[in-house]
Order: C-alpha cells, then structure tokens, then sequence
C-alpha cells in the first residue's frame, strides 16, 4: 500500500532490520471467548521469524496453543511496524540454542535450555516462574506505517505468503 504513484516502498530489509532491533514488543492473541488479549513481550529475529516466550500458565501462551494468529507491534524512531502471522511452539534443540544465544546477546537474559524451554533465573516481573516456553511468530504480512516526513508518505505492506 502506498499513497502516491511515484513514492518508493520502503525496502523489507529495512524494516526487518528495524523490527529486530527493538527492545520492547505488544503482542496481541485472541482469548477463548474472542476478546483480544494484548500483553508487552520481549522477542528476537532469528531465520526470518520473530521469537517470543511465555509461561505455560500465561493467557497468551495458552491464547497461541488455541488459535495461532497473532499480532505483533513495535515502534521505532521513524516507522511504526505491525506483524500478522501465526504462532508455532518451537521444541527443538537447534532453534531453541539459536534463540536462547539470541536472547543473551540482545537482553542480557541468562537463558538456559531444560526439557525443550527455557530456563533462568528470573524473567519480566509479569512473567511468573519458569519454564519459558518458546513461540516462533511467521510473519503473514507486516505494515510499515511511516511516522516522519521522510519514511510518512512512504507507508508500505509486505506479503509473506
């Protein structure tokens, strides 16, 4: 989607590098009942998909296991990004270390892999007790809505699918 002719998408890359440098993330499930369920996360880049956790007992957690459409926002300096995609626990070894060395480099978060999740000492004050476990978030499509002069009229969709 764009609002002129002869304005330029903005470059996916760009945007993906932008997305996977932010530091706080709004994740948005639906609930059992259909009401949305909005909650902040943390979350990695890792292979082409956004990474996020949660404990078991978490209502977006169990929200996923549900129905795995989501959405997931960030907000950086000059461009205001939505993610739409589906939701997938991740359990294998490979993936959960390349997200766990993920987690560690961008957070700080001391995360461990136990029993196919994630383990550490603490984790966000809302969070509750470990395990953590882990969700890859493929991406359906992402907008980019533009928010200075520059990147504003510049509004762009990218489809994944």
């Amino acid at each position: 989607m764009l609002t002129g002719e002869d304005v330029e998408p903005i470059p996916w890359p760009d945007a993906r590098d932008r997305l996977a440098g932010e530091r706080f993330y709004w994740l948005a499930t639906t609930d059992p009942g259909g009401r949305p369920h909005v909650r902040p996360v943390l979350a990695v880049w890792v292979d082409n998909a956004l990474y996020t956790s949660t404990s078991p007992t978490a209502r977006k957690g169990r929200n996923l296991d549900a129905d795995p459409r989501c959405s997931v926002t960030a907000r950086t300096d000059d461009l205001d990004l939505v993610l739409e995609g589906t939701a997938t626990r991740v359990t294998d070894g490979e993936t959960l270390a390349r997200v766990a060395d993920a987690y560690r480099s961008k957070y700080g978060w001391p995360v461990e892999i136990r029993d196919r999740a994630f383990e550490a000492p603490y984790g966000a004050p809302t969070a509750g007790p470990p395990p953590y476990l882990l969700y890859r978030v493929t991406p359906v499509q992402v907008y980019g809505f533009g928010t200075d002069d520059a990147l504003g009229p510049r509004t762009t969709r990218w489809r994944f699918y």
